[in-house]
């Protein structure tokens, strides 16, 4: 499958791994935080390990795009590390293991974040609606917008879980709406400093420069983690070039290097990349990563914990090695969700609600 694959990539297969939180104790993170986003620090380990049994040399991005548009030739198949949005414990539990192993990475950074102590709008909304089940909430949602109600609805219901159903709505909503959601759902639950989540902490500017002093690499995620698709063309400037320059005042590096938030890009996202001096934007689509291909659609493989856990609830290296040989893809049992978007250029939002839900014998799972 792996030479069949590597035909089919042009020769050399250059696969890229995306990560967001590696964490030192996986199961009670687990209780508190999106878990498609979380990794053990001993899985971790263990995937790059799999990688290089799986023939992989490890690679920086500059050095995969390289050889993506034949300016350098592979004498092995490529793998590049990628971490999005910059998360604090990806400095504690996967820096260590990078430097000890000698992997080269890059960290995508939305820069208001760092050296702050803000946290992302997904794992506010995760922890709100957390909070909303904890307390087994019977509201008249008077006070929800209607996108905070298409948000809440299926959760509180059961129709979905709450990992999926933040899924779908982030990818349909501004940023702007979503901070309403979030300003409404704290006013439904009385507000209070426990609103806002502990764990999410993001890294400051002293650790991003600790990292880069040692080799690794810094790329732009956006100002403030957002959607571009979902954005007006002003939105996108702003939020690609000053994120770029944000770095670039912070950290010796020229910043070459985007991650369209979402996984989701335009061809109007492209040009200004292209504008504004970029090389590469990455997708999270798992894709072949072909020799020729478009710098600015590179294909990633998502991957959490539980993508290496056998049928025994164990860790598998069998399965793991079939993540990075991309055999499921190969026998059409994975279904890539395409990134490419039509570009909306104003806010999704909706109409004031009010609806009585009575929850007590439907609590999501």
């Amino acid at each position: 499958m792996a030479t069949y694959r590597r035909g089919q990539s042009g020769g050399r297969r250059i696969l890229i791994v995306s990560y967001h939180r590696v964490v030192g104790d996986f199961t009670g993170e687990l209780q508190r935080s999106i878990p498609g986003l979380l990794i053990s620090q001993e899985t971790f380990r263990r995937h790059l390990e799999e990688a290089a049994s799986a023939g992989y040399a490890f690679a920086t991005l500059g050095e995969a795009v390289d050889v993506m548009n034949g300016a350098k030739v592979a004498k092995q198949d490529l793998c590049v590390v990628t971490f999005d949005d910059g998360y604090r414990d990806v400095y504690r539990y996967a820096y260590p293991i990078l430097k000890q192993m000698g992997v080269p990475a890059i960290v995508y950074l939305p820069t208001d974040f760092i050296g702050t102590n803000r946290r992302f709008n997904h794992d506010r909304l995760f922890h709100l609606v957390n909070r909303a089940k904890q307390r087994r909430l019977k509201p008249y949602f008077s006070t929800l917008t209607g996108p905070a109600l298409e948000l809440m609805v299926p959760i509180m219901s059961g129709r979905k879980t709450a990992s999926a159903a933040l899924d779908d709505f982030i990818g349909e909503h501004s940023a702007g709406a979503l901070v309403e959601v979030i300003g409404a759902l704290e006013q439904e639950l009385g507000g209070g400093p426990e609103l806002l989540p502990e764990q999410g902490d993001i890294m400051g500017w002293d650790e991003v420069r600790r990292m880069a002093q040692d080799g690794f690499e810094f790329g732009a995620h956006t100002l403030g983690h957002t959607v571009l698709t979902l954005e007006p063309r002003e939105v996108v400037e702003r939020e690609i070039l000053e994120s770029k320059l944000a770095i670039e005042r912070e950290v010796p590096i020229q910043v070459k290097d985007f991650a369209y938030c979402n996984g989701w890009y335009s061809d109007e996202i492209i040009s200004v990349l292209k504008q504004h001096g970029f090389r590469s934007g990455v997708t999270t689509e798992d894709l072949l990563n072909r020799i020729g291909g478009d710098p600015f659609t590179l294909k990633r493989k998502v991957l959490w914990e539980n993508f290496s856990i056998g049928m025994l609830g164990d860790y598998s290296p069998a399965l793991t090695g079939c993540q990075f040989d991309d055999c499921f893809g190969l026998l059409g049992m994975s279904h890539p969700v395409p990134g490419r978007r039509a570009h909306l250029s104003r806010p999704v939002g909706g109409n004031h609600l009010s609806v009585v839900l009575d929850l007590s014998t439907r609590e999501a799972t």
